[in-house]
């Protein structure tokens, strides 16, 4: 009977940003298929019960390999996917040669060659039917050289660049392409990325529902980008016009290990 209903696929969706945007999905009646790296997705989907009839589906998978795409990918069981939301990310801060290889590895795999992929596989399903819209979560950091957070704020420069490319690539069919390109945020993201004692990870964020919403609503309006908050646009904005070592500098104020503002008590 479900096969009424649209269908849509949200990675990184344990937490924040993707937890959201799969409530989103859910409130427009949407059958979801959701997906992260960690058991937490179980407990996601518990809560996402609550919010609507529809089916929720969970795969535990890690997305920086080609075999947890591949897993992701035979969970959906050749439904016909109507949305893509390529959420799943990971950060890392600190200087870039104080970084363990691995973990660096990681945050690239996981937000640039685990998200290409599925997009590739995902996208050529969706473009043989001529019908499909991708959300891919880009960020505002991609418009910045990241400084104590190189790898990460250069993998979104690629998804930010690769999201714009797509949809022109897709112009003159039926599948819109969109990127949210949110500014810090409320999410786990920053606990997970050992920026705690920096200060754009104890200064005050978005909150990961309206990102979620604003992202949700351009995608089915079937707009190109969206930067969510008033700030982050100004920030967007300046990222345009000023030189990249000024901005690097900028960055490092808001990244470097101690930067964090004394807490009031």
């Amino acid at each position: 009977m479900h096969e009424a209903r649209q269908f849509a696929v949200v990675t990184g969706a344990s937490t924040g940003i993707g937890l959201e945007l799969a409530r989103c999905c859910l409130r427009q009646g949407f059958d979801v298929l959701i997906a992260a790296d960690e058991p937490e997705i179980e407990s996601a989907a518990s809560k996402l019960r609550e919010v609507g009839s529809g089916n929720i589906q969970t795969v535990q998978a890690d997305l920086s390999t080609t075999e947890g795409v591949d897993k992701l990918y035979t969970a959906a069981q050749g439904r016909p996917v109507d949305i893509l939301m390529a959420n799943a990310g990971r950060g890392l801060g600190r200087a870039f040669l104080d970084q363990e290889f691995g973990k660096a590895r990681k945050v690239i795999d996981t937000n640039i060659t685990g998200t290409v992929y599925l997009i590739h596989k995902v996208g050529n399903d969706m473009r043989r039917r001529n019908s499909g819209r991708i959300l891919i979560t880009g960020s505002i950091a991609g418009f910045m050289p990241g400084s104590f957070q190189a790898v990460y704020n250069g993998s979104k420069a690629f998804l930010d660049s690769f999201s714009f490319a797509l949809r022109e690539e897709l112009r003159d069919t039926n599948l819109t392409v969109t990127c949210l390109m949110p500014g810090a945020t409320e999410t786990e993201f920053f606990k997970r990325a050992d920026m705690m004692d920096t200060q754009v990870g104890t200064a005050e964020k978005d909150d990961a529902a309206e990102v979620a919403r604003a992202g949700f609503d351009a995608m089915m309006r079937g707009e190109g980008d969206i930067v969510t908050g008033m700030k982050n646009k100004l920030q967007s904005a300046a990222a345009n016009v000023m030189p990249a070592g000024m901005l690097a500098k900028q960055h490092r104020k808001m990244a470097e290990p101690g930067t964090a503002k004394p807490q009031r008590s």
